[in-house]
């Protein structure tokens, strides 16, 4: 038998959740991405439970443990037990009574392959006790073995249930697939027009979550070969988001969801991601130094240091000089050193064109020539007479 490692399960808050659970009888189980990563190998950022208790008993028994309740889902049979200050997630197990394509209408249970039944993918569909005996009702073991990405039953049932898992099938193989069910492809494409049916915030959530993988590339052109991504990201280009991860690559540098959505997406996606401000402005800069070609020290010099190490991979690639970052670093450090008042004869418009020519002129030094040099730069700028004083 399968057991995870030992180390998932001596954990103290944990251990004090588990108690609590199976005080009076009742039984609990880690469940989904908790046993996934452990068997993989991978980070374990949260832990979920599910069990046979009904929610209102796993409150009343956190509460007779001394653990706080919060009845975070509890329409959906979810209770977050807080335990030495962290969050569990306990849900109990659930049936389907009625789905519209995006949300549920769940039965609560105490039969464990009803719960499986209902989940999505089969490597989500693992569940272990406490002993770390993993229980597998659904085949996910095999497929985790494989990095093979199945849906739960007929992959159109799964997804006409929530048309949501159609990218999440996309991101959970960015994730960790290296093989994608046949079927489970040729329904994506057949039902992908379900996606009207998301909103725009949980396209982006889960658009973000997928180029934020190591290796995303595999996903985004299955996502294209589905019809997927072009429903989604009308004009997308598969070829830049390659080009951008193998100069990622070759510079060492961190992924960056931000980044990849700006190679694989030419125009402006705030709308179709409802993105935030800050992230739709950082796409714009990005945008606007392609347009105009900054050079490295104009792109250190203008933008911020995220920005600028963005734009460098994006328009550089693999071709980007070994002294790369330092040129970014100097001219981040490297403000113009004059100031309105040096030009003490100037005002208006024609002391901002004097001020960019100064700009233009230090950027171009490689931010070396002297104040007396930037000012005959300034002074002797293309002025129009009508905007001196």
């Amino acid at each position: 038998m399968t057991h995870l490692p030992a180390a998932i399960l001596n954990d103290d808050a944990l251990i004090r959740v588990l108690d609590a659970l199976e005080a009076r009888g009742a039984r609990a189980w880690l469940v989904g991405g908790v046993v996934r990563n452990a068997l993989l190998g991978e980070p374990v950022s949260d832990i979920d439970i599910a069990t046979d208790a009904p929610p209102t008993e796993v409150s009343l028994l956190a509460e007779a443990a001394g653990l706080r309740a919060v009845p975070t889902g509890i329409d959906h049979g979810t209770v977050t037990l807080v335990a030495d200050g962290r969050g569990f997630e306990v849900t109990t197990f659930r049936r389907d009574v009625e789905t519209d394509g995006r949300h549920a209408v769940v039965a609560f249970s105490t039969d464990l392959a009803e719960d499986a039944a209902r989940r999505d993918f089969t490597i989500n569909a693992l569940y272990a006790d406490r002993a770390g005996r993993v229980l597998d009702p659904v085949g996910g073991l095999p497929d985790l073995a494989a990095r093979r990405l199945r849906f739960v039953g007929e992959p159109e049932d799964r997804i006409r249930e929530d048309y949501l898992r159609i990218l999440r099938f996309f991101r959970f193989f960015a994730q960790y697939g290296r093989e994608a069910q046949p079927r489970a492809l040729a329904a994506c494409a057949a039902l992908r027009d379900g996606l009207a049916r998301i909103a725009p915030e949980r396209v982006g959530a889960e658009m973000r979550k997928l180029l934020a993988a190591p290796a995303p590339g595999a996903a985004i052109a299955l996502m294209a070969q589905t019809g997927v991504l072009d429903l989604i990201l009308p004009g997308a280009r598969p070829d830049a988001l390659q080009n951008l991860i193998a100069a990622e690559n070759a510079a060492e540098a961190q992924p960056s969801w931000r980044r990849r959505l700006a190679a694989l997406v030419p125009g402006d996606p705030t709308e179709a991601l409802r993105l935030s401000r800050h992230e739709s402005r950082h796409l714009a800069r990005l945008r606007e130094a392609a347009r105009a070609r900054w050079s490295l020290d104009e792109a250190g010099y203008r933008l911020t240091a995220p920005e600028a190490l963005d734009h460098a991979l994006l328009h550089r690639g693999i071709g980007l000089p070994v002294d790369w970052r330092a040129r970014l670093d100097r001219a981040q450090a490297s403000p113009l050193p004059l100031k309105a008042s040096d030009l003490p004869g100037l005002s208006g418009p024609a002391l901002g064109r004097a001020l960019r020519a100064a700009e233009s002129a230090w950027i171009a030094s490689a931010f070396t020539l002297p104040a007396p040099a930037l000012i005959d730069a300034a002074l002797n700028a293309d002025l129009n007479p009508k905007d001196t004083p």
